[in-house]
């Protein structure tokens, strides 16, 4: 042991010659290298030939130790002595030293690698920067080679928040996009191109205030995707690199989007099978960028969208032509790149068509057995050993974007989808089969112990295609699923489900719930789902407590004591540089935050759609124990939740009598149903009683109990521009309804129209399923069927936006007019009122908002007005009248974009929330004035220069708590303030703030 120590040492002593240079090279630096009384050492020498025997010697030294990376740790000490003479080299004025100086340094930074990172290196990344702009441009380039192995090694955030900071003083980003406009221009030259462009891509990816200065550059845009198809593939890649960068900002990746139809073409011709490898990895990465959003993916999707498909399906599929028997390892990278591009078919839209079309089943089965020759080709599986060995002999790291894609595309099939079928091979029945098999063994085997780190990786993307399989909208795919997975579980019997139970009951039942191992809950709450869903299992999943275990994980998951997101489980799932992106539009699973409640709900429905018992009964006998559970649903039946939490609290909760999405707008909506000032449509019912109901309210949102000779009447648009200096008349118009309509069944349809939610007896279901189906109101329909909830269809709240639009106008009985708005007139199609207005509906109104309830009822002059002056600006009324009729305030976030808007544009957008907070508060709309009050906040933080200005404009209409928001950015500038005379321009209240809260945080300070 003593021996094989000192051999160890002595192989990492440095050679004689090694020594030698290492000696002259501190000869060299002593000569120019000062120390500090602070203990700081500089390069302090002008000397052309102090400074030119220094570069040569360090490049000498860097060239021997480059052979033999183990010898870095014994050189430590002289790279430090060589960084600090480089950094004050590199601010020589000599061409032929620099030239020299910025070659060894790039060598340097190679050597050193990631070791890089312990060194102090701010110093020279301003040196370096301020070099990028050298009229010579191969000492530019090589700095610019340095910089981008600095910033590329160096992680540190302290050190990322100086070195931007450096970037930004010495305009570093700007410089390089002059140099790559330049070479697009014919100017500089290609290896001059590819440099700044490599550097400017870490740039991207490392800083993200890096990005708006690019990205708003549109000709540097529109010349790079042009250069892109042109170019041959070293550019093609650089360019690619570069949007892939720029994506990274949401506002960024929405600029791309502004010419869609382009972006499309360049990325269809990159990932064609004639480009290189390479290329087409870096078109579907930046595929992956633009469309990692549902909001992204949707502009695309409207576009030509084929070849991106195509481009796809011939990644993933085209290492068959080579007669291999599974991908080959160089075309590895390449699949996997297809395949996560492959995921956006976790979105609705026409795509999934284009992907059946091609067969897509054939291929994912392709990607999973490789060679079907080892492989049944009808739809008797192999046994089931055997097909796990076949399918973990093939290439891992695709293997969880198989089962991805499989269960998104179950996922959004219709009801009466039927794969295409190439002669006697079923390749996706094939598939549902192998998933199913596969799923249950390695359920079975104790997967956790048997199986390999790789495998369990994997489990959660297979058991959960088997479950998305089975709740598919198709019922082919559905029942086939459910008819291999109760083949596959059928010869092991009740024993994995009594351990998977006794298991969940020690999580969630025992005396001692301590922290969850978050796959092995996830993977158990995905098998119990399987088995709620299938009928042979239920009665012994009620009886062993499982509804119970389903009651305990809903309470905890509620007090977010077992939270986890998809996520903290997958790891193919997560996008590579999520940590680095910045303005947000991300779009989580459909299983959002909390995957282990998302199943807990899913399995609840299926025990309840199954059973013969009363949902109530099933539940338990305790009353309470029922009121628990509907509390709970009825909690997660919120706006505080995700939509498809919701969408399985709904369902549950409709087998004990309540339906529909309940929100705030439709708790206001509520008091709606019994006005009858303001109703214009008596329904005349066949007991001679009648319902007063509000015309715009059916129209948003149940057409059909319209009649169609009401819309034609209502249909003249000039009537809004005769009547607007008249005063308000409500016409009724009577409609007269069949006898076969259920009154009762009729007044609890409306209050669903006007709320969005219901409760109701099961005596009353049979006529409400009649009646929601005439009327065109499928989701509701859907929910009275009890049919398993729709994943793809998402959820329906209420909205009356539809209000807002032309179909709306005719309906129409009150304008609302703004204050004069920043120059400019409203060109109404509608009416010839000139002035910036709306046109608005008196009973939307009166639901939402106390002012106008009390108005319209006052019986004084304005009350019947048909134009009503609301003192806020355009904007703001805009966002207002959009709250009344949707429930949602839109939020103004401090992203890129905003944060680099003209500061006049900036204080308008904050003065708009101001006055809506005024209003709010005036009006006693409290959701809308904390609205407003978080955003002013956000946007403070984010940009406190605006503080003074919004200060001032906030004081004249009284919002103190805006005054003091903006007072406590202003506080520790109270001093400069006072002596620069910026304190003249406010009143003396305003100055009385400043100076006692700069008062008390002295006393503070000195406490």
């Amino acid at each position: 042991m003593k021996h094989s120590k000192q051999k160890k040492e002595k192989t990492r002593k440095l050679s004689d010659h090694a020594i030698t240079l290492r000696q002259r090279l501190h000869q060299a630096l002593d000569l120019g290298i000062k120390s500090f009384d602070d203990g700081v050492r500089r390069w302090r020498c002008s000397d052309a030939e102090v400074e030119g025997l220094a570069v040569r010697a360090m490049s000498v030294f860097v060239d021997c130790i480059s052979s033999d990376p183990s010898q870095k740790p014994l050189v430590k000490e002289s790279i430090v002595d060589m960084l600090v003479a480089l950094e004050g080299i590199l601010h020589s004025r000599n061409e032929n030293i620099l030239r020299t100086a910025a070659d060894v340094t790039v060598k340097l930074f190679y050597f050193l690698g990631d070791s890089l990172a312990q060194y102090r290196t701010s110093d020279l990344i301003l040196a370096l920067s301020l070099l990028l702009s050298f009229q010579d441009k191969k000492i530019a380039v090589s700095c610019a080679a340095a910089l981008t192995c600095i910033i590329k090694k160096v992680h540190v955030p302290e050190a990322d928040k100086e070195s931007w900071k450096i970037l930004e003083e010495t305009d570093a980003v700007n410089t390089i996009i002059n140099a790559i406009q330049d070479y697009i221009n014919g100017i500089q030259t290609l290896e001059c191109f590819l440099e700044m462009a490599s550097l400017l891509k870490i740039v991207l990816q490392r800083f993200p205030y890096s990005r708006y200065p690019v990205w708003s550059n549109t000709k540097l845009i529109d010349d790079l995707q042009d250069l892109c198809i042109k170019a041959d593939p070293s550019i093609a890649i650089a360019v690619l690199q570069l949007c892939s960068a720029l994506a990274l900002c949401g506002d960024g990746a929405i600029k791309l989007l502004e010419n869609g139809e382009h972006l499309l073409s360049l990325i269809a011709c990159c990932i064609e099978n004639s480009q290189p490898r390479r290329v087409r990895i870096e078109a579907f990465i930046l595929c992956q960028h633009i469309m990692r959003s549902e909001r992204l993916f949707s502009v695309l999707v409207k576009l030509q969208f084929l070849p991106i498909v195509q481009g796809i399906i011939g990644a993933m599929g085209g290492w068959r032509s080579s007669s291999c028997q599974k991908v080959p390892a160089d075309q590895v990278p390449l699949v996997v790149e297809a395949c996560r591009t492959a995921l956006i078919t976790r979105w609705a839209g026409v795509h999934h068509s284009y992907f059946w079309k091609s067969s897509i089943d054939r291929i994912l089965l392709d990607l999973l057995v490789g060679n079907r020759s080892k492989i049944s080709r009808h739809a008797v599986p192999l046994p089931p050993k055997e097909l796990m060995d076949v399918i973990y002999d093939d290439v891992s790291i695709i293997r969880p974007y198989i089962w991805d894609i499989l269960g998104w595309l179950a996922t959004y099939c219709d009801e009466t989808f039927h794969p295409i079928v190439d002669g006697e091979e079923n390749c996706l029945d094939i598939l549902i089969s192998c998933a199913c098999f596969v799923a249950v063994e390695s359920m079975c085997e104790g997967c956790y112990s048997s199986l390999s780190s790789s495998h369990t990786s994997q489990l959660e993307p297979l058991a959960r295609a088997v479950l998305l399989m089975m709740t598919s909208a198709s019922k082919y795919i559905s029942l086939k699923a459910r008819h291999h997975l109760s083949e596959a579980l059928r010869p092991h019997g009740y024993r994995p489900l009594e351990n998977l139970l006794d298991v969940l009951k020690s999580t969630f039942l025992g005396n001692a719930c301590g922290a969850l191992d978050n796959l092995k809950t996830v993977m158990k709450s995905i098998y119990l789902v399987w088995y709620s869903s299938l009928p042979q299992y239920k009665n012994f999943i009620v009886e062993k407590d499982g509804v119970q275990v389903l009651s305990a994980i809903i309470k905890r998951c509620l007090c977010n004591d077992a939270c986890i997101s998809r996520l903290t489980v997958t790891c193919h799932s997560q996008h590579r540089y999520e940590k680095r992106m910045c303005c947000s539009v991300y779009t989580e699973d459909l299983e959002g935050g909390d995957i282990v409640l998302y199943y807990s709900l899913q399995a609840l429905f299926g025990l309840i759609s199954l059973s013969d018992l009363a949902p109530k009964e099933i539940i338990g006998s305790n009353r309470s124990e029922v009121q628990d559970m509907i509390n709970n649903l009825q909690e997660l039946n919120s706006d505080s939740f995700s939509p498809h939490l919701r969408l399985y609290s709904a369902y549950n909760l409709s087998f004990f009598g309540f339906y529909g999405y309940p929100t705030k707008l439709g708790k206001r909506m509520e008091k709606a149903i019994s006005e009858y000032e303001l109703a214009d449509v008596q329904l005349l019912l066949s007991d001679g009683q009648s319902i007063d109901v509000h015309s715009i309210i059916l129209m948003s949102r149940c057409p059909s109990l319209l009649p169609p000779g009401l819309l034609c009447c209502k249909g003249n648009p000039s009537i809004v521009d005769q009547n607007l200096v008249q005063k308000y008349e409500m016409p009724k118009h009577r409609v007269r309804l069949s006898d076969r309509i259920d009154n009762t069944a009729l007044r609890k349809l409306l209050e669903y129209v006007y709320t969005g939610c219901f409760q109701v007896d099961e005596d009353l279901l049979s006529p409400l399923k009649i009646l929601s189906k005439h009327c065109g109101l499928k989701l509701l329909s859907h929910m009275l069927h009890r049919k398993h909830p729709i994943l793809s269809s998402g959820i329906h709240t209420i909205d009356f936006t539809a209000a807002l639009e032309p179909a709306g106008l005719p309906f129409s009985d009150v304008i609302l007019e703004s204050n004069a708005t920043r120059g400019g007139y409203q060109n109404c199609s509608n009416c010839s009122l000139s002035t910036f207005h709306v046109h608005a509906h008196r009973i939307i109104l009166w639901a939402n908002c106390d002012y106008f309830r009390a108005l319209f009822q006052s019986g004084m002059q304005d009350s019947s007005s048909r134009i009503i002056k609301v003192p806020i600006c355009w904007e703001a009324l805009v966002k207002l009248v959009g709250w009344f009729y949707s429930g949602t305030l839109p939020r103004l976030e401090p992203r890129c974009q905003w944060k680099n808007m003209d500061t006049d544009q900036q204080q308008h957008d904050l003065q708009t929330y101001v006055e809506l907070s005024w209003i709010a508060e005036l009006w006693f709309i409290d959701e809308v004035r904390q609205v407003s009050m978080d955003v002013i906040l956000s946007c403070l933080k984010s940009k406190p220069n605006l503080s003074l200005n919004l200060m001032k404009f906030a004081a004249n209409i009284s919002q103190w708590d805006v005054v003091q928001a903006a007072a406590t950015h202003l506080v520790p500038l109270y001093p400069q303030m006072r002596d620069t005379g910026d304190l003249e321009q406010l009143d003396d209240i305003l100055i009385d703030i400043l100076r006692t809260g700069y008062m008390l945080c002295s006393q503070g300070a000195s406490n």
